[in-house]
């Protein structure tokens, strides 16, 4: 079975779509099969996945309300090397639509269902927002990746996911865990940047990822080429940075699963 790992961080502008999809290019590029799946209305995984989100026949929108499959949807990221189930401006209308609907938080993990034994990695980009789409993803999900920037700001949204996670652990997923912090858009020169590094390492240890993804000029320009950085340019910092994590989550993914099978 794949590791289900949802990115998510109500706060926008955090570089979550960015970790989502240079993870899932990383991973792929490490031999991995990956599936990312685009939860995020504003459709920017897909887009940055070289995806044309104005030209969708069907999407999510259309598999969380039941008219179509996964499989259906689905397509290949031919610039990440990963397959892609993409999102445009419909999922938003979708929470609005799934309020009635049965079983309405456990819909994607019934959709990912059917084609899970596929991958070794399934990556969903969440919106940021506490909503009905980020729950499915929480639901639907293993662990949960949260990317933040280290500024005073990002340590109050923490605590507020922090707690949804602890909800929906309590309520809804019970094997739902925190996979890890990962430090994003990071400014060394920044005193205050040091100062909240500090406190996540100090109240989060071995949760907190060991590599840090810096302020990249790289990055803030493959979405507009349609690819992931670690394809379109594998020796800028940004890229090396996401590969790096790549391998910290492979190595994690490695000792969690051995310490499995001695349980």
């Amino acid at each position: 079975m794949p590791h289900i790992l949802a990115v998510a961080n109500q706060k926008g502008g955090v570089g979550k779509t960015t970790t989502s999809v240079n993870l899932a290019a990383g991973l792929a590029g490490a031999g991995k099969r990956v599936l990312l799946v685009d939860l995020d209305p504003q459709g920017n995984a897909t887009m940055g996945s070289g995806i044309d989100k104005r030209n969708l026949e069907s999407s999510v929108y259309q598999v969380l309300l039941g008219l179509t499959t996964m499989q259906s949807v689905r397509q290949k990221s031919e610039s990440g090397g990963y397959d892609l189930v993409p999102a445009n401006r419909e999922l938003a209308g979708a929470e609005v639509e799934m309020v009635d609907l049965e079983n309405r938080e456990t819909r994607l993990k019934s959709a990912l269902g059917t084609i899970a034994a596929e991958y070794d990695f399934i990556l969903l980009d969440c919106p940021p927002a506490l909503n009905l789409l980020t729950l499915n993803g929480l639901v639907a999900a293993e662990t949960v990746m949260i990317p933040m920037q280290c500024e005073y700001y990002a340590l109050e949204g923490l605590s507020d996911l922090v707690e949804t996670i602890r909800k929906v652990r309590k309520h809804l997923n019970p094997r739902l865990e925190i996979e890890g912090l990962v430090r994003t858009m990071y400014d060394p020169r920044n005193s205050l940047t040091q100062q909240v590094s500090a406190q996540l390492q100090q109240h989060f240890g071995d949760k907190l990822y060991a590599t840090i993804i810096p302020r990249n000029v790289r990055l803030a320009e493959a979405p507009s080429y349609g690819a992931p950085a670690v394809s379109l340019d594998k020796v800028c910092k940004g890229s090396q940075a996401y590969m790096a994590l790549a391998d910290e989550l492979l190595s994690r993914s490695a000792i969690a699963l051995a310490l499995e099978k001695q349980a």
